[in-house]
């Protein structure tokens, strides 16, 4: 949920806004940042309606840099969720990290500016950990109306189904992706997946490549991620999970400028 935190000084008429996603970090993360260096990014300068912000999605957190290029000195590590002020804007693919192409933004955060990669980060907040995908759309509909949200039911008596769709509007593959990774939980492992290759692909989660016992036996118990490309681009993404009596599919497809994102869950 965001939060909304205003400071005011006595005799001085001055008024400090800061609007920001709470930043939900895992052990390691909290190492890389000290609760007053949040405390500090919590409290800015009077916000100006005209400036731009992202909020970083990857989830170990992502670098602020010296100067434009991977190499340059770490200023700082900026963690999942924190909303950061953009300085200026870098529209052309210069790099690639992983699977994802994009460029160093110049941004501030924590009273330092500097330049960050712009492909871990995004207009939408990411999810909070925990939270349902209704309680997400809601929330992202407070400053993206356009934002969908259906839940529909389905299937028989003995097998019942579940399926769970967000629409969100102007957003990329690699946004979408990491958006269902944190709602949906699948393996973090999961890496999102190049657009060039063969055009079906599975990848299965480790643990059940080379698995022969029985207690995990792939016949009855499946957690892999099925990618499918036509003319090296992308058209669809799915995670498949399988367990006896139980099974989710989160799917990930673009439809024009919109992605949409849907779960399903069939009981057996």
């Amino acid at each position: 949920m965001k939060t909304v935190k205003i400071v005011s000084l006595a005799f001085v008429s001055t008024f400090v806004l800061f609007s920001c996603k709470d930043a939900k970090t895992s052990p390691s993360e909290v190492e890389l940042i000290s609760e007053k260096e949040i405390a500090l990014a919590e409290t800015a300068l009077e916000e100006n309606p005209n400036d731009s912000y992202l909020y970083v999605t990857a989830s170990t957190g992502l670098s602020l840099r010296e100067y434009a290029n991977l190499q340059s000195e770490k200023l700082a590590v900026m963690p999942y969720g924190t909303r950061v002020k953009v300085i200026a804007s870098e529209e052309n693919s210069t790099m690639r990290i992983g699977e994802i192409k994009g460029g160093m933004d110049e941004i501030e955060f924590n009273q330092k500016k500097g330049f960050a990669f712009n492909g871990f980060l995004s207009k939408y907040f990411p999810p909070e950990k925990g939270i349902s995908t209704k309680g997400y759309a809601e929330e992202l509909k407070g400053d993206f109306p356009k934002v969908l949200f259906t839940e529909t039911t389905g299937g028989t008596a003995s097998k019942p189904t579940n399926t769970e769709t967000l629409i969100i509007p102007e957003s990329e593959w690699h946004e979408a992706f990491y958006i269902a990774q944190q709602l949906f939980n699948f393996p973090k492992e999961f890496v999102f997946p190049s657009s060039k290759g063969k055009e079906f692909q599975v990848i299965k989660e480790k643990m059940f490549q080379n698995n022969t016992s029985t207690t995990l036996s792939t016949s009855s118990w499946t957690s892999e991620l099925q990618i499918t490309r036509k003319d090296n681009a992308l058209t669809k993404i799915e995670c498949v999970y399988k367990n006896k009596g139980f099974s989710k599919l989160v799917t990930i497809t673009k439809e024009g400028n919109k992605m949409k994102i849907s779960k399903t869950e069939i009981v057996e």
